[in-house]
C-alpha cells in the first residue's frame, strides 16, 4: 500500500510522503543542546512542528548522549488557575515519561501531594534528573497554549531550575514549541500590566527559531515520492502552480495533492497531474473550508489581527507598524509575509479565504437586497459587460454604503470587501477573482477571469487630489502584467461633504493606447 499525503496530525515516514522537517529548521538545535541552552521553536499551525519534535526526540535518544522527552501540555490549555494548571502539566509529563520508556519514569513527581504548585515542577525535575545517568533534554509542545497564572508559574519554575543548575541537577536543555515566539507569551497574562518581574524566563532563552515553508524544489521532491510509488506524474507546470498558490505552506501543499490523487484521479491509470487539476483542487479546498483554514480564519475576529490585516486589504501603509506586537503576532500566526519587500497575505489561498471570510454575509445579503446571482445579465456574447456591472454596483453602493460601514468590524476595508462580494456573487460557479493585496501600495489589484477573458480592476480609497493620477499609473502597470488593454479604476470617496451626485461618475481616459475607465463611488 502506497503512502498518502498527510493533512491530519504528525507525519509518519512509513505512512506519509514527507520532507524532513529538520531541514526546514536548520542545524542550530544540535549545538544548543550540546551547550545546555534553552530555546524556542515557533511556527504557524500545521507546518510540521510536532513531526519535527518527534524526529528530534528520536534522534537525540538514538545518539545516546542524552535522554530526550517529548511532552505536549495541550491538556492544560485554558486552565488559568495554576493550582489546577501546573498539576495538569505534571500529569502530562508523567504520561510522556511512561510512554517514552525513560528510566525511573514512575518516580517522577510520585510524592507531588506534598509539593506546592508553585514549586512542584522545579522540584520534580530536580529529583528526577538526579536519578539519571545522562542529562535530560525536554521538548514542550504547545507551550504557548498555557494561560495566565499557569503560564507564569510554569515559566518561573523553569527559570529557577535553569539558574540553579550549578547547585543541583536540572533539565540540561529545553525547547518551548508553539505558534508564538517567546516575546508574545505575555499576551497570555491576565493583566496587560502584569509581568514576570525579576524571575522572567525571557532572559534565559538563547535562540528563537522558526520552521520555514517548503521551497519549490521541496514541493517537487515531495510529489516525486508519490510518482515513484504510483506512477502518477505531476507536470512541472502543476508544481509551479502549487507553489504560486501556497508559497510552500506544508498543509496546503499536501491538501492540494491529496484532493487530486484521492478524489480526481482515484480510478485512473497513471494519469498526468495538470495545472487545471491543481486549480480545481484549490477551488474545492477554498469552498470546503477545512478545519485548518477555518481555525486560521477565525483569528480574523481578533482585534490585534484586524489592526494588521485591514491595512493589507486596503493597501494603507500608514496604518501598519512592522515593529508592533500586533504585526509580529499576525506574522507568527502565518497570515502574512513580507519577504518580497511588501506586506501581503502569506499565500494566494489565504488571500482568497481572508476576503471570502470577511464578506461572506455580505454576499448573501446582496442577493437578499435584490441583486441575485445573474451572470447572464452582464454577458454580451460570452463577454462580461464590466461597465454595466460596475454601474449596477454604483447604484448599490449609493443605497447601502452607510449600512455596510456600520456592519463591518473592518470599517476601513468595507468598500473593498463589499465590492469584492458584489463581484464574487456574479462570477461564482463560472469564473475566478485573482487578488493582489499588499500594504504600502494604497491599492488593491483584482483580475476577474471568466471564459478565458481577463478584466483588470484597481481599487483605491481617495486620499487626496493625486489619487486619480496615481491610480491610473498603477492600473496601467497592472494591465501590462495581465496583458490587457482595458481596465477599470474604482475610487471610493469617503468625504461626507461631497454629494453622491459628485461621488458617482464614469470617466474614460486613453493612456498609451490603453483604455482606462474611472469609476467613482
Amino acid at each position: 500500500m502506497s503512502r498518502i499525503f498527510n493533512t491530519a496530525g504528525p507525519c509518519v515516514p512509513k505512512n506519509h510522503y514527507m520532507i524532513d522537517a529538520q531541514r526546514r529548521l536548520g542545524n542550530e538545535v544540535g549545538s544548543l543542546i550540546q551547550n545546555a541552552q534553552y530555546f524556542v521553536i515557533h511556527a504557524a499551525r500545521q507546518t510540521g512542528k510536532t513531526t519535527l519534535l518527534t524526529a528530534l526526540t528520536d534522534q537525540v535518544n538514538d545518539e545516546g548522549k542524552y535522554y530526550a522527552l517529548y511532552c505536549s501540555v495541550e491538556n492544560a490549555q485554558g486552565i488559568s488557575d495554576p493550582e489546577k494548571g501546573v498539576p495538569s502539566v505534571i500529569n502530562a509529563l508523567r504520561e510522556s515519561l511512561d510512554s517514552a520508556g525513560l528510566p525511573a519514569a514512575s518516580s517522577f513527581a510520585c510524592d507531588n501531594d506534598g509539593f506546592d504548585y508553585s514549586t512542584i515542577l522545579q522540584r520534580s525535575f530536580r529529583k528526577y534528573c538526579s536519578q539519571l545517568d545522562k542529562p535530560l533534554v525536554v521538548f514542550f509542545d504547545e507551550a504557548d497554549c498555557l494561560s495566565d497564572q499557569t503560564l507564569i508559574s510554569f515559566l518561573r519554575q523553569l527559570r529557577s531550575g535553569y539558574v540553579n543548575r550549578a547547585r543541583y541537577p536540572f533539565v540540561h536543555s529545553l525547547g518551548l514549541i508553539g505558534m508564538r515566539n517567546i516575546r508574545d507569551y505575555r499576551d497570555r497574562y491576565r493583566s496587560p500590566d502584569e509581568t514576570l518581574g525579576s524571575v522572567s524566563p525571557f532572559n534565559i532563552i538563547a535562540s528563537a527559531m522558526t520552521l520555514r515553508n517548503f521551497t519549490r524544489d521541496e514541493i517537487a521532491e515531495l510529489y516525486t515520492q508519490h510518482t515513484e510509488e504510483t506512477g502518477q506524474v505531476f507536470e512541472d507546470s502543476a508544481v509551479e502552480s502549487v507553489w504560486l498558490w501556497t508559497q510552500g505552506q506544508p498543509w496546503l501543499v499536501n491538501a492540494i495533492a491529496r484532493e487530486i490523487v484521492e478524489n480526481k484521479l482515484k480510478n485512473e491509470s497513471l494519469p498526468l497531474v495538470t495545472v487545471s487539476m491543481v486549480n480545481a483542487a484549490v477551488q474545492s479546498i477554498i469552498t470546503r473550508r477545512d478545519t485548518h483554514l477555518d481555525s486560521l480564519m477565525a483569528r480574523l475576529k481578533e482585534e490585534r489581527i484586524r489592526r494588521v490585516i485591514e491595512p493589507v486589504i486596503t493597501g494603507d501603509t500608514d496604518k501598519l507598524q512592522r515593529l508592533s506586537d500586533d504585526y509580529i503576532y499576525t506574522k507568527d500566526m502565518g497570515l502574512i509575509r513580507d519577504d518580497r519587500g511588501k506586506v501581503e497575505p502569506a499565500n494566494q489561498i489565504y488571500a482568497e479565504i481572508i476576503v471570502r471570510s470577511l464578506n461572506w454575509d455580505t454576499q448573501q445579503s446582496i442577493v437578499e437586497r435584490g441583486y441575485p446571482y445573474q451572470m447572464p445579465r452582464y454577458l454580451r456574447d460570452g463577454v462580461i459587460d464590466m461597465d454595466y456591472l460596475l454601474k449596477d454596483f454604483q447604484a448599490f453602493w449609493r443605497e447601502n454604503a452607510a449600512i455596510w460601514h456600520e456592519v463591518y468590524d473592518y470599517k476601513e476595508a468595507a468598500p473593498h470587501l463589499v465590492l469584492q462580494a458584489f463581484l464574487q456573487r456574479v462570477i461564482n460557479g463560472g469564473g475566478q477573482i485573482h487578488r493582489e493585496m499588499a500594504a504600502e501600495t494604497r491599492r488593491v489589484d483584482l483580475c476577474v477571469e471568466y471564459m478565458r477573458h481577463r478584466y483588470p480592476i484597481e481599487l483605491k480609497l481617495r486620499y487626496g487630489d493625486g489619487t486619480r493620477a496615481d491610480g491610473i499609473k498603477q492600473l496601467a502597470a497592472y494591465m501590462d502584467i495581465q496583458g490587457c488593454d482595458t481596465g477599470w479604476l474604482i475610487i471610493f470617496d469617503r468625504r461626507k461633504t461631497i454629494s453622491w451626485d459628485d461621488k458617482l461618475y464614469f470617466d474614460i481616459e486613453i493612456i498609451d493606447k490603453k483604455t482606462i475607465l474611472i469609476v467613482g463611488c
